[in-house]
């Protein structure tokens, strides 16, 4: 079998590795283009968040998105009819503020970013300084931080820029290389893993983006399962030098392999 050949609806590696899903402890799992575009849920995600909830597996949504809180989250999920309560999120927004209250506490930022970012920041101590920040921090003199390293981003009709596109700029323009706290930076996949109380070995990373999700999943020591809902694609997968353990069309597809609906065949 070639790499990228498919069989059914999943495509098939050179050295195919096949997951248990009912033997892992932990779903980490990305959230645009796997679980919505834009304000539109995608086929299959509530058939898997309520396999989850059923087989009682810790999951966390982990996402590079900074603009909104854990607390907007659940409820732009609970707008699509789903129930996740705001301690199944963390996002890069969380992960800049723990890095700057643990390098620096106290300290000052020029910050360019939404909601989610600012009340972050916030709730760890920072404050806000115009005229001789510590850092400048860049969501969707100073040393420069990047909530993610995004450079574009799903929405129901297209693809937007995101985080990177906003950072290159100031990059290219001060001569300074941002410090980028989102996946898929280690710092953050640790952070995940605490919070569902696994080690890697126990817990699969979903998601659709070769550079950040299966990258992210990969380096951490998990397995990992890139959905073809979102930015990455069959052609994109055979650029990359790794690859993921599973591809699949999307999330619903780990509930039919769960439940013996789907094999390897």
């Amino acid at each position: 079998m070639k790499f990228g050949e498919k069989r059914g609806e999943v495509i098939r590696m050179d050295t195919y590795n096949m997951i248990d899903f009912n033997e892992k402890k932990g779903f980490i799992c990305d959230m645009d283009g796997v679980i919505y575009h834009g304000n539109r849920v995608l086929p299959g995600v509530a058939e898997f968040i309520q396999w989850l909830h059923d087989e009682n597996k810790e999951y966390l949504f982990l996402t590079n998105n900074s603009g909104y809180t854990p607390r907007e989250l659940s409820q732009k999920l609970a707008r699509m009819g789903l129930d996740v309560t705001e301690e199944h999120f963390y996002t890069s927004a969380l992960a800049t503020a723990a890095f700057l209250r643990d390098q620096a506490p106290g300290c000052s930022v020029f910050a360019i970013g939404e909601a989610g970012l600012l009340n972050a920041l916030y709730d760890a101590g920072i404050t806000m300084n115009d005229v001789n920040p510590d850092y400048v921090v860049v969501g969707e003199g100073a040393k420069l931080i990047g909530a993610n390293s995004d450079v574009s981003g799903p929405i129901e009709n297209g693809i937007v820029p995101a985080c990177r596109a906003l950072v290159a700029p100031i990059e290219m323009a001060t001569g300074t290389q941002a410090y980028f706290c989102g996946k898929p930076n280690p710092l953050m996949m640790r952070t995940g893993l605490k919070m569902l109380h696994c080690h890697s070995a126990e817990a699969v990373m979903v998601g659709d983006r070769m550079d950040t999700d299966v990258i992210s999943g990969m380096e951490s020591g998990m397995s990992t399962v890139l959905v073809l809902s979102g930015v990455s694609t069959r052609e994109t997968i055979k650029t990359y030098a790794y690859r993921p353990s599973m591809v699949l069309n999307g999330v619903g597809d780990i509930v039919s392999f769960a439940r013996g609906e789907k094999t390897e065949d």
